[in-house]
């Protein structure tokens, strides 16, 4: 599926396009994947409407990718055809910079992005460095695994940069298929704490109550009490402001979003220094994620049986998956099928 031009949607139906291209070869130190899987993640959008641009078109999508092995480029000692890996956000990076020695790739000068900076897996077959295609446990099917390499990896980051103790109360701004995971991972990890959910529909709501929330409501709605970290994975910046009212003194406001869309940026208007900032309140942003992030959450998920709800599409149905995310219409993560 190929993004060829910057478009606005939904006035657009139909971003990217089927087509026949030539199959990839692996370049020294790179292999290639026979994709079988890849997650539809809201970044998609990003590029699609021109938040995050690729720097060259055409370009396909994806970046979170399922297959095995189906070539290996000179110098790869770390996989063999028929392995099964996943391929994420992260591209490469120089591997020689201070972010990248001390374990922060994601932070790299010359980071690069799977289905933006590259070629990705809305795809038959994507190629990628050896270091960045990851084993995938076997206790996760491929269209399970598929949204654990940005979701859920992405989240694992932002539930450690939101420096959450055992007993204090998490919130969580938006419920789609990094909301999901992280309440997920939440529960295995900090399983004193009470988990709070913002978000938009009641559909959502219900959802994350299903899942162990104690409470859920609207993205104005108090929580019946402050929370000591809250997430936003949402697009927009409503959430961000209201979510700072709901903070306790000293607490964090983690944001994973690579951009946030601009329909309601006048709402920053209404950021208030008393209610929402004073009292040592912080804000963090999440920028991309490591490789580190990538594989330790792969094994985290397998050892504490955390799994997605998916919704599977073929692959030809690419454009009405993305038009879903942009209408909120979401439970859990959309993966297409190829």
């Amino acid at each position: 599926m190929l993004l060829e031009r910057i478009v606005p949607l939904p006035e657009n139906k139909e971003p990217l396009r089927l087509a026949d291209v030539p199959l990839p070869s692996p370049a020294p130190g790179e292999v290639l994947i026979r994709v079988s899987a890849c997650g539809v993640c809201h970044t998609e959008l990003d590029e699609i409407e021109g938040r995050t641009p690729p720097p060259r078109l055409p370009v396909i999508p994806g970046h979170q990718a399922v297959g095995v092995v189906a070539g290996i480029g000179r110098g790869v000692k770390n996989h063999a055809e028929g392995d099964r890996v996943g391929a994420a956000w992260i591209f490469s990076a120089c591997g020689k910079c201070a972010y990248c020695l001390e374990g922060n790739d994601n932070l790299c000068p010359g980071f690069r992005a799977t289905g933006r900076d590259s070629d990705g897996g809305y795809a038959e077959y994507m190629t990628i460095g050896g270091d960045y295609a990851f084993p995938i446990p076997g206790a996760l099917s491929d269209a399970e695994a598929a949204p654990m390499l940005c979701a859920g990896a992405i989240g694992y980051r932002s539930l450690r940069l939101a420096r959450l103790g055992d007993g204090q109360n998490l919130g969580l701004t938006g419920f789609g298929a990094s909301g999901h995971l992280v309440l997920k991972m939440a529960h295995y990890l900090y399983p004193k704490s009470g988990i709070y959910v913002f978000a938009r529909s009641a559909s959502e709501r219900g959802f994350a109550k299903g899942l162990g929330a104690v409470w859920a409501g609207d993205t104005e709605d108090r929580p019946p009490q402050k929370l000591d970290a809250i997430i936003d994975t949402t697009p927009a910046w409503k959430p961000v402001v209201e979510a700072l009212t709901s903070l306790n003194p000293g607490g964090r406001l983690v944001i994973n979003a690579i951009r946030k869309e601009d329909a309601d940026k006048d709402y920053l208007l209404r950021l208030d220094y008393p209610s929402h900032l004073w009292m040592e309140k912080e804000i963090k942003s999440v920028a991309n994620v490591s490789s580190r992030d990538v594989s330790e959450f792969l094994l985290l998920a397998a050892a504490a049986g955390i799994k997605p709800q998916v919704e599977e599409y073929p692959l030809e149905d690419a454009n009405r998956a993305l038009l879903e995310l942009k209408a909120g219409e979401i439970k859990g993560a959309k993966v297409l099928r190829i």
